[in-house]
């Protein structure tokens, strides 16, 4: 016990920062209806004012300190509730994407003003230690330890006895009521917020001397913060505190008992996220409810779409003729195509959100490794293999699918994702101890130029087969299901074999597509596949989601091929910037035509489904209805008055 004894209060040293953290993230969900994926940069913002007014500017800490903590919060939390509120109207997928591109807004410009080497935090607290049962602890740890437990405690009280703590519940049960006694929902969901941003901003000045000065890894806290929140079923304030403690322990014992086994010494921090899949459904009930896939029209017809497809085509193929020594840059960019139009599957088609996508690359990238260079196989043999491998992967992924949706279903995923990357990575199951294998390409064409062909291939063949899914039975199940899975259900269809399925295509290309990663660099590594980059991935196909089968070869194009051309390096680190603003737009352009189209078309005429989008008409039966509508108002001389804005009556003439 006595060698356990510094682990533990470590881990709940830094355990009681994550659970403040957390209880932050949870009050803005509970409130707002909106999960901030930004909330460990906000924590990583806190920490670099800190250090820019103490270090850099020489001002006296108590003033850094206050600028940074008490000053900076309420800015953030007027900017995070407008940008919120804007999003009632969208789906789980266009919030989550909204604070996804917030994230990496602030990461990329924190990168951009003070680089990635981790720098010295200019610590405030004494360093001295102190015995507490036998143990040395430092007075900075024992005191960042009690202020996160002294404001959880504060807060909880607060919240339950308080009137504006009971405003603050009211809120998320019912905001109209609220708003007719006679409380501003706004005011109530600002002060959640400035609630939630000053605990992140403590956080991050809390951990920063014990993580150092890190971008990443202060903007990693909100994974800590995500896994407490889910031990605290993102509903319970006392039981996410507890989550918090949980993880610091976990991640503190990790560090003696599993450190040394390359299996398990990446799953304490996985091990909330998987804890999802054992919560039953009616637990897990998400804020704000479901809202169906928004039926916004593509900026191209299918027409302009189909020429566009022709001519990138055609395009493509003479790119090695200009190319030159930025060809490879080409060749990465038709893998993108790939592992994009996979995505897309998922993301826009059937509606279901996965932060897992990155991990499926990097299946298909280390199998194809073992069966090429290590099985000696033949290559095209390889290569399909690999995206086979990486079904079973992706049935796996969509085993949340099957009793999560919404947010709960991309958190799960994304613990999966953390799971595969924290466990199994560095595993000889996958890239070993050294994290690189050798990836051959075919024996007749090892060239950069006849090997881009080869890739070009598999592009085409690989976007076809999912527009040929879009325009299947299949398709349309899947476009019935982002609308109603409910509806579809009932019809007697299996919704979750529809689920299941969807999850094995978009699998097999994106193993496919790792393959193809692996053999055009010549190794496969799993550092381009890391958790966040799915991330990244999902901000960018949003990005481009309004040019229908178009998006994804644009989306490649933004990610590989416009950095390598960047050669002002501001302008460089500036592109991911420009992504994060770009999706946080989409989403809120999303968001707006959704209320739009809830609050301004007429009760006879039903808003379009998603299939009558894709279809570019509605089907015989609901022409049919209309038809019925327009002849019945015509035979009894009805006609619709409007009377105020959004309201109408009926008049008999």
């Amino acid at each position: 016990m006595n060698d356990l004894l510094p682990f533990l209060v470590v881990g709940i040293t830094t355990g009681s920062v994550y659970g403040l953290a957390a209880m932050g993230l949870v009050l803005t969900y509970k409130t707002s209806g909106i999960f901030n994926f930004a909330h460990g940069a906000i924590a990583a913002v806190s920490a670099f004012v800190y250090y820019d007014l103490r270090t850099l500017r020489g001002l006296p800490w108590p003033l850094a300190l206050a600028v940074a903590v008490i000053v900076l919060p309420p800015l953030i939390a007027l900017l995070m509730e407008r940008v919120t509120r804007s999003l009632a109207a969208g789906t789980a997928a266009t919030k989550m994407v909204a604070t996804i591109g917030l994230q990496l807004i602030i990461m990329s410009a924190l990168l951009a003003a003070y680089g990635g080497a981790a720098l010295d935090f200019p610590g405030f607290l004494p360093t001295d230690t102190v015995t507490v049962i036998g143990v040395n602890v430092g007075i900075d740890q024992l005191t960042s330890a009690i202020v996160a437990a002294v404001c959880a405690l504060g807060f909880f009280a607060f919240f339950r006895l308080s009137s504006m703590g009971v405003r603050m519940r009211a809120v998320v049960d019912d905001p109209d009521l609220l708003e007719l006694s006679g409380t501003s929902a706004f005011a109530v969901r600002s002060r959640a917020w400035l609630i939630g941003c000053w605990f992140a901003a403590a956080s991050g000045v809390l951990l920063a001397p014990q993580l150092g000065l890190d971008v990443l890894l202060l903007t990693l806290l909100v994974v800590q913060a995500y896994g407490a929140a889910a031990v605290g079923l993102f509903s319970s304030l006392p039981l996410t505190y507890a989550g918090g403690l949980l993880i610091g322990v976990l991640a503190a014992l990790a560090t003696k008992w599993v450190s040394h086994s390359e299996t398990f010494s990446g799953l304490p921090p996985a091990m909330p996220f998987v804890a999802l899949l054992l919560v039953g459904r009616g637990r897990l009930a998400e804020i704000g409810g479901h809202r169906p896939a928004p039926a916004s029209r593509p900026l191209v017809s299918r027409a302009t779409t189909r020429i566009l497809a022709v001519a990138a085509v055609v395009l493509a193929a003479g790119i090695p003729i200009v190319a030159a020594s930025k060809l490879p840059v080409y060749s990465s960019a038709l893998v993108f195509v790939l592992i994009f139009a996979s995505l897309q599957l998922l993301v826009r088609t059937s509606g279901q959100v996965s932060l897992a996508h990155a991990a499926l690359v990097a299946v298909g990238a280390s199998t194809f490794s073992h069966l090429a260079a290590g099985a000696g196989l033949p290559w095209l043999l390889a290569v399909l293999l690999a995206g086979a491998v990486s079904v079973p992967v992706g049935m796996l992924v969509a085993i949340p699918a099957i009793r999560l949706s919404g947010l709960y279903l991309a958190l799960a995923t994304f613990g999966l994702g953390l799971l595969l990357e924290r466990a199994v990575y560095g595993t000889s199951w996958m890239f070993g101890a050294t994290n690189t294998l050798p990836a051959p390409r075919p024996g007749l064409f090892e060239s950069d130029e006849a090997f881009y062909y080869v890739l070009l291939a598999f592009a085409v063949t690989g976007s076809l087969l999912v527009a040929l899914v879009g325009r299947s039975r299949l398709g349309r199940l899947l476009r019935a299901m982002a609308d109603s899975p409910t509806t579809l259900s009932t019809l007697g269809l299996g919704v979750n074999v529809t689920r299941v399925t969807v999850f094995a295509i978009s699998a097999f290309v994106a193993g496919v597509a790792g393959a193809l990663y692996a053999a055009q660099g010549r190794s496969a590594t799993g550092a381009p596949f890391l958790s966040y980059t799915s991330l990244t991935w999902l901000t960018v196909l949003v990005l481009c989601s309004g040019l229908r089968s178009a998006g994804p070869p644009l989306a490649a194009v933004l990610v590989a091929v416009v950095p390598a051309y960047l050669t002002d390096d501001t302008f460089a680190q500036a592109l991911p910037v420009l992504f994060g603003i770009g999706a946080l737009l989409v989403a809120l352009y999303e968001a707006s035509a959704a209320r739009r189209r809830g609050t301004g078309r007429p009760p006879e005429e039903p808003a379009g489904s998603r299939s009558e989008e894709r279809l570019d008409a509605p089907g015989p039966a609901a022409q049919r209805l209309v038809a019925a509508r327009k002849a019945r108002r015509a035979q009894t001389g009805t006609t619709r008055i409007r009377v105020g804005a959004g309201l109408t009556k009926e008049a008999t003439r």
